[in-house]
């Protein structure tokens, strides 16, 4: 592969995965090269074709004034000499990774990679994943040795749904290789797009180490401020005000306590933990926070429950509302949402809920979750649960909660937004 060819467009690029994180990218690249966008399921590839983003985070424009060409075809991604795989990365119901995705992805390249090509993982994995797990496919069905005939070489996903400001461009990317001439290819081809500069790790399992523990630490400090926020409540003190006082110190972190969810900050740390567990360390602080976090969903719910037997003792003829069901506020992505726990919690008790979004999508939360959103809210719920900032949220007040519950009602805002503004009705927050 040439660097230069690239430039000139007698070579193309291709992302393998246009979700969340591979479409930014293919788009942004397609303004400087020619680029392929690959995904293996058809009706996606169709609505890109269309410049409809399906995960309903790109406007139409986004895609003007772009060289790029959706498909699902194996033939047309053998065009491309530098591929770019950005695939999900989950884990099963038991929080062991899931690695089919990147497993066939790394099968796809196999049958495509030509000598003289680049690979460049974005997935995040646990550190070797890309060397000890997906090279080996590759190898196995392409017949070319890696190094002599083909190069590969992580570069860690930041793209952050919702986020219009930290974008591809202005957050500084991490690349590797897995030789010198390699790390100074995937550089150059990165700070084609990445106004921020690249960071050039010394090794591929040090980049995707980097990556693990930037989610790990976001996940283990909210882990903290959930425990605080339990504590402080059972001293019947205000935790958002706590930290507010603490935060005018310089150099104290600024994290808040909440539902933890989504497909990187829940999820990333079970991977690093997986790891450590293979080579014989059994995480304690790590596996610790993530205890901590994922039980939240079912420390609200019973909060909640809590507050309706002290009210009414009727749990079965109990409404409560929840307010959103994505994973973070202002993005339509439901993937492992807490706010899912929280239903579940609340519905174990036999209570009656409705849930309402403005982002998410009502088919994809039943295929997921098991339930819809409500087509109608009432105006005699017994509880409000707040899960999610949305813009949308931020504007509603006192008189607002006080016409959609009864007078006993309790009004859990987990974020905190409307503290100091509920005056009508029970309020509390994490």
């Amino acid at each position: 592969m040439s660097y230069i060819d690239l430039i000139n467009k007698q070579n193309k690029l291709a992302v393998i995965g246009l979700g969340y994180v591979g479409l930014p990218i293919a788009l942004e690249f397609a303004r400087k090269l020619s680029v392929i966008g690959f995904d293996i399921n058809p009706k996606r590839v169709e609505m890109m074709k269309q410049g409809i983003d399906p995960s309903n985070e790109l406007p139409k424009e986004a895609f003007e004034g772009c060289d790029i060409t959706f498909t699902d075809s194996l033939e047309v991604l053998k065009e491309a000499t530098f591929y770019i795989v950005a695939v999900p990365t989950p884990v099963d119901e038991h929080n062991v990774p899931d690695l089919v995705p990147v497993q066939r992805a790394s099968e796809t390249i196999g049958k495509v990679i030509k000598k003289g090509d680049y690979v460049v993982f974005e997935s995040t994995v646990y550190p070797g994943c890309t060397e000890e797990d997906c090279l080996p496919i590759i190898e196995k069905l392409s017949g070319l040795k890696h190094k002599e005939d083909f190069k590969i070489g992580y570069s860690p996903e930041r793209i952050n749904p919702g986020d219009k400001h930290h974008t591809l461009a202005s957050i500084v990317k991490v690349v590797s290789g897995c030789d010198a001439e390699s790390l100074d290819t995937i550089a150059k081809v990165y700070e084609l797009v990445v106004t921020a500069g690249v960071h050039r790790a010394s090794t591929i399992k040090v980049a995707e180490a980097a990556k693990i523990i930037e989610n790990t630490q976001r996940d283990l400090n909210i882990a903290l401020m959930n425990e605080l926020s339990i504590i402080f409540d059972k001293m019947n003190i205000n935790t958002y005000e706590v930290l507010e006082a603490a935060g005018t110190k310089w150099n104290f972190l600024k994290f808040q306590p909440g539902l933890v969810g989504g497909h990187c900050i829940g999820v990333d740390p079970y991977y690093l933990t997986h790891k450590a567990n293979e080579i014989g360390y059994k995480s304690q602080v790590i596996l610790a926070g993530r205890t901590i976090n994922d039980n939240m969903a079912k420390y609200v719910a019973e909060k909640v429950v809590q507050h309706i037997i002290k009210h009414t003792g009727d749990v079965r003829s109990a409404r409560v509302l929840v307010k959103g069901a994505t994973f973070k506020e202002n993005v339509s992505d439901v993937r492992n949402s807490k706010v899912a726990d929280v239903v579940r919690g609340l519905q174990a008790f036999s209570i009656n809920v409705d849930v309402e979004d403005p982002y998410a999508d009502s088919e994809e939360l039943q295929h997921e979750y098991g339930f819809s959103l409500s087509t109608e809210t009432g105006d005699d719920y017994d509880a409000v649960i707040v899960t999610v900032p949305h813009d949308d949220y931020r504007l509603l007040d006192d008189a607002y909660f006080t016409g959609i519950t009864r007078a006993h009602a309790l009004i859990a805002d987990l974020k905190g937004i409307y503290r100091g503004k509920i005056n009508s009705r029970k309020y509390w927050s994490l």
